[in-house]
């Protein structure tokens, strides 16, 4: 089969031997200010991307498996290393460990399901990514990350898609780097573009939209992705640009929330009740919905309402 699906194509900015500091793109989405009631423990994010650095020191505590996809390794289903250093990018996003040392991730107590279904040059078969997505399911993730596309509507491909979703399983995908930054053209990228997913589109560390970024109709929400900096091949870091690294700050979000809402409403909510309170957590940002869809995923929008609310209805007595 034809290789035709690859990593959503992003820009390495700068490497670096050693760091210490919450990335940018975890702060503007206040994540650490939802650490004092969760950091994601016992929810499980199945990245389907190139693999990972299994024994980088932010991350080797958060794997809890994998699988190997690809031809890479001959093939080999239980080494699922990263050689392309996508993977591993995206799952320190998701949940680098919080050991004050390197970066920390959005959920850094939230389990890694590492599945390799593109190869070290960042290229794969379709039927590697929907076997990829049927093993997520037979692990019982809840949550699986994308950072890929290809520009065909791949039937089997939804269909899989479909089956995750069915099973209340959230699919995260990148919209795409194809974008021309004017909304009156739509750039389409699957499965990005696929109604059932959750499409993220890309927004720099100033909250201006990515011009790279995919605009549609199809575009749910915004998270950082430009010169976002996070875990690389060897141990090392790197900053990198592109909706690939706005993905894994929705996809965090999201272990986040569901520990929050499943808490708060004492059971296991759907996963379109699940959408719903992530896209709660939204702020518009003035720009075109096809590039903002809801807007930037901001985790404490709803507290802060809540004390804006509480402050207006506090005045009001006290004028009466």
């Amino acid at each position: 089969m034809e290789r035709n699906v690859h990593v959503i194509p992003f820009l390495v900015h700068e490497l670096a031997e050693k760091v210490n500091e919450v990335p940018k793109g975890v702060e503007m989405i206040q994540a650490p200010k939802i650490w004092n009631q969760t950091k994601g423990k016992g929810i499980t994010v199945a990245i389907l991307d190139t693999g990972c650095d299994l024994t980088h020191p932010d991350l080797k505590d958060r794997i809890v498996g994998g699988r190997n996809f690809t031809n890479d390794d001959e093939g080999k289903t239980d080494v699922y290393q990263d050689y392309n250093g996508h993977g591993t990018h995206v799952a320190g996003t998701i949940a680098a460990t919080q050991n004050n040392n390197g970066v920390v991730g959005v959920a850094p107590e939230a389990n890694l399901l590492i599945i390799k279904v593109l190869d070290r040059n960042g290229s794969g078969q379709y039927d590697w990514i929907i076997n990829g997505i049927k093993y997520a399911i037979e692990q019982k993730a809840d949550i699986i990350s994308m950072s890929l596309g290809g520009p065909a509507d791949h039937p089997e491909l939804h269909k899989a898609i479909q089956k995750a979703v069915s099973q209340n399983i959230l699919v995260i995908c990148a919209a795409g780097n194809e974008g021309d930054g004017v909304d009156t053209t739509d750039e389409f990228d699957y499965p990005g573009c696929y109604n059932e997913v959750i499409s993220v589109g890309a927004v720099d560390l100033e909250r201006h939209s990515s011009n790279f970024s995919n605009s549609n109709n199809e575009v749910d929400l915004v998270a950082p992705g430009e010169k976002i900096l996070s875990t690389y091949l060897n141990g090392k870091y790197a900053t990198l640009s592109g909706t690939s690294m706005a993905t894994p700050h929705v996809a965090g979000a999201m272990a986040l929330i569901k520990v929050l809402v499943n808490t708060s409403f004492e059971r296991k909510l759907t996963e379109r009740e699940l959408y719903a309170q992530l896209i709660k957590r939204t702020v518009p940002l003035g720009n075109s919905p096809k590039f903002e869809g809801n807007g930037l995923v901001y985790l404490t929008v709803m507290d802060e309402l809540s004390k804006i609310f509480n402050q207006q209805f506090v005045a009001k007595l006290l004028s009466i």
